[in-house]
């Protein structure tokens, strides 16, 4: 007969890996969600333009209502590099420098930048938490885990093994994204 704290383990290793799981689809839909509304400004702004020309009167807007939002059209859009807001960490990109990244997820690649230097292998969120001198606790070490799984899916880092972690191919040094 297994004993309750065996099978409390059990359970518990089974709601860990459920967390795991829930937690990268969380990040997967975010970072899909933040493209799709990407996506969805720019074709706001092309048909507010097409818009515009193709106005009965030659596109002069003098005497027209502006309406919320009429202004988008005119808005800059962001430069290539800036971080949209809603989207801390954004999808890495060729060129995309690590700047955009709150400044704790670039203390994490730098960590990894400095192993990958030494010619080190992955390391784990219980070993980063030491290295960045903080108490190895398991709310620390889910801290970390959490921003290195977002890094994940995000193709900052690269997952080689469950809960180790290393720069993803392509991604270099601060200055930029390759």
């Amino acid at each position: 007969m297994p004993s309750v704290v065996g099978l409390l383990e059990q359970r518990e290793l089974g709601a860990r890996r459920r967390v795991d799981e829930l937690r990268e689809e969380a990040d997967r839909i975010q970072a899909e969600l933040a493209a799709a509304e990407q996506e969805w400004q720019e074709w706001r702004i092309a048909r507010r333009r097409v818009d515009t020309v193709l106005a009965p009167d030659g596109g002069d807007t003098a005497g027209t209502e502006i309406t919320p939002g009429a202004l988008d059209a005119d808005a800059p859009s962001a430069p290539r590099g800036a971080v949209k807001p809603k989207s801390q960490v954004p999808v890495w990109r060729e060129e995309l420098p690590w700047s955009v990244l709150p400044v704790d997820y670039q203390r994490i690649l730098q960590a990894l930048a400095d192993r990958v230097r030494l010619h080190q292998g992955p390391v784990t969120c219980q070993e980063m938490a030491a290295v960045f001198g903080m108490d190895v606790v398991p709310a620390r070490v889910e801290a970390l885990r959490s921003k290195a799984k977002r890094l994940v899916a995000r193709g900052w880092l690269a997952e080689p093994a469950p809960g180790r972690f290393t720069l993803a191919q392509g991604v270099a040094g601060p200055g930029g994204g390759s």
